[in-house]
C-alpha cells in the first residue's frame, strides 16, 4: 500500500482546523498527523510528527505566518500551502519560500467549503513531490540593457502554475521597461489575480495589471488573466488587444495557457515567444507546440529551477520547446530572441 502523505495543519481558529482535518482526512492518501494553533506549537509538532506537507494560515498570534515561513525554511524546508483569506501577504509568503496557497472559504456555505477542500486536497498532493526553494541561494541575473527597436512588433506569452507567481517575477524583475507586451497565465484564484498584477506593477519596472477585454497591448506592458477567465488575443492592424471570458475549464483550468497559446499561434504566428514555466500536469504544452509550428521561438524553464517540472517537461518531451533555461537565465533568454 502506497505511503500517505503526512500533514500538519496550522491555523489559530479551533472550528477551522476541525474542518481542515475532517476535509483532509476523508481522501484516502492523506493523513492528518498533527495540528497547531500557533507557531510555536507547529515547530514542536513539526519535530515530533515529522510532515510531508504543511498547510498554514498567515494571520496567527504571537507569530505571523510570513514570519514563521521565513524562520523554518532554513532549518526545516518543508513544502508548505498557505491557507488565507483574499489578502496580498499569501504573495509574500510565497516569496519567503511556501509553495502554494489557497484562499479561505465562506464556512456558512457547504458549496464553498467542499470546492476549498477538493483544491487543497489536489495542491497537497503536488506540494508532496514538489521542490523546495532554497530563498537563500536566489541567484542575482544579468543586467539587460533595454533597445527600443528590438522586438518592434512582437508580443510574449507566458504561462505558468505552482510556483509560478515568483517564477513570474523572477523573469519579470529583470526585463528592460521597453519591452514587447507580454500577456500571462498563472494558474491562480480569482480575486488574487489583481492583487497578483498590482504587487508585479510595483515591483518591477514594468506596467502590470490584471487584464480586461478590449486591453492593448503596449511596449513595457505585462497583462495578466483574471483568476476565473480565459484569456486570447486579437491582431488588430499592428497591435494586439486581449478578450477575456468565462468559459469551462481546459485541462482541468480557467484561465488555462492552452487558450492563451493557440490564440497566441493564430494572431502572432513568427512574431511570437512563448515561455512555459514551473507547475503541474500538462496545460500549455499543446498550445506551445502549435505556436512553434507557427513559427513562434519558444523556452521551457529546465528541471532544477522548477518547483514543479510537469508542464515544461511535457512540452519539452512533445518538442514544444525550442531551448531550456534555468529561471536565473529565463528574461535574458527571452531578450535574446527578439532580434
Amino acid at each position: 500500500m502506497a505511503k500517505k502523505i503526512r500533514v500538519l495543519i496550522v491555523d489559530d481558529s479551533i472550528l477551522f482546523r476541525e474542518v481542515l482535518m475532517r476535509g483532509l482526512s476523508s481522501d484516502p492518501e492523506i493523513e492528518v498527523v498533527a495540528t497547531a494553533g500557533d507557531p510555536y506549537d507547529a515547530r514542536d509538532k513539526i519535530i515530533s510528527a515529522k510532515p510531508d506537507v504543511m498547510t498554514c494560515d498567515v494571520e496567527m498570534p504571537k507569530m505571523s505566518g510570513i514570519e514563521f515561513i521565513k524562520k523554518l525554511m532554513p532549518q526545516y524546508p518543508l513544502p508548505i500551502i498557505v491557507v488565507s483569506s483574499t489578502s496580498g501577504t499569501v504573495f509574500d509568503a510565497m516569496s519567503a519560500g511556501a509553495i502554494d496557497f489557497v484562499g479561505k472559504p465562506d464556512l456558512s456555505s457547504v458549496h464553498n467549503v467542499e470546492n476549498f477542500i477538493n483544491d487543497l486536497i489536489m495542491k497537497i498532493k503536488i506540494a508532496s513531490n514538489a521542490k523546495v526553494r532554497d530563498v537563500s541561494m536566489d541567484i542575482p541575473t544579468k543586467n539587460i540593457v533595454g533597445n527600443e527597436i528590438a522586438g518592434r512588433g512582437k508580443i510574449i506569452a507566458i504561462g505558468a502554475s505552482t510556483g509560478g507567481t515568483e517564477a513570474i517575477f523572477s523573469v519579470l524583475k529583470n526585463l528592460p521597461v521597453d519591452i514587447p507586451g507580454i500577456v500571462i497565465v498563472q494558474h491562480i484564484p480569482p480575486n488574487f489575480s489583481r492583487m497578483f498584477a498590482e504587487r508585479l506593477n510595483v515591483q518591477t519596472k514594468l506596467n502590470v495589471k490584471e487584464a480586461k477585454t478590449g486591453d492593448y497591448l503596449e511596449r513595457g506592458q505585462v497583462l495578466i488573466a483574471p483568476g476565473d477567465k480565459h484569456m486570447i488575443i486579437r491582431r488588430v492592424g499592428d497591435r494586439y488587444k486581449v478578450e477575456c471570458f468565462e468559459g469551462e475549464k481546459v485541462n482541468g483550468h480557467c484561465p488555462s495557457v492552452d487558450v492563451l497559446f493557440e490564440s497566441v499561434a493564430k494572431e502572432a504566428g513568427k512574431n511570437a515567444i512563448g515561455v512555459i514555466l514551473t507547475g503541474m500536469g500538462y496545460d500549455g504544452a499543446k498550445g506551445l507546440m502549435v505556436m512553434r509550428k507557427n513559427g513562434a521561438r519558444t523556452l521551457g524553464q529546465d528541471e532544477k529551477t522548477c518547483v514543479v517540472y510537469g508542464m515544461p517537461k511535457v512540452a519539452f518531451n512533445i518538442g514544444a520547446v525550442e531551448r531550456q533555461t534555468a529561471l536565473d537565465n529565463m528574461a535574458y533568454s527571452i531578450y535574446s530572441m527578439l532580434g
